[in-house]
């Protein structure tokens, strides 16, 4: 058979990939995969009532908000909800804990050993504890 005929076989501009290939293959069937952007109509009435709630309780969470579904007579799943309250957007309005800004209570302890030159061996050889009982302790 020569490359010509073989390259013929090969019916490139006819023949289109599909998504689905493998799974046509080996016959398993492919749920919950629809094009990106689908939502489809259960998940649309879902969303109205999360939004709805959101808008008289923006505090409550993906757990708070499918067990409050569960009551309404749709019992979905926390991860359900929190991937449609991330397409619609929607985050739970809290106190979250401020850990960057240092408390006013917090008293910094000064490096004692600031301005000093280490020039010969064991010159340092203690440290100082904030838990220390007498103020400014040197071992110097």
């Amino acid at each position: 058979m020569s490359r010509a005929e073989r390259r013929a076989l090969v019916e490139r501009e006819t023949r289109r990939w599909r998504y689905r290939s493998n799974a046509d293959c080996w016959r398993y069937p492919l749920f919950g995969v629809s094009p990106a952007g689908e939502v489809s109509d259960e998940d649309r009435t879902i969303m109205a009532l999360i939004d709805r709630q959101y808008l008289a309780r923006p505090y409550y969470g993906s757990r708070r908000m499918a067990a409050w579904l569960a009551t309404q007579g749709y019992p979905v799943n926390r991860k359900r909800v929190q991937r449609l309250m991330r397409l619609m957007a929607l985050v739970a309005v809290y106190q979250r804990p401020n850990t960057s800004k240092p408390s006013a209570a917090h008293k910094p302890y000064p490096y004692l050993l600031g301005g000093l030159s280490i020039e010969r061996v064991n010159q340092v050889w203690c440290s100082t504890s904030p838990i220390s009982r007498w103020p400014r302790v040197s071992c110097i």
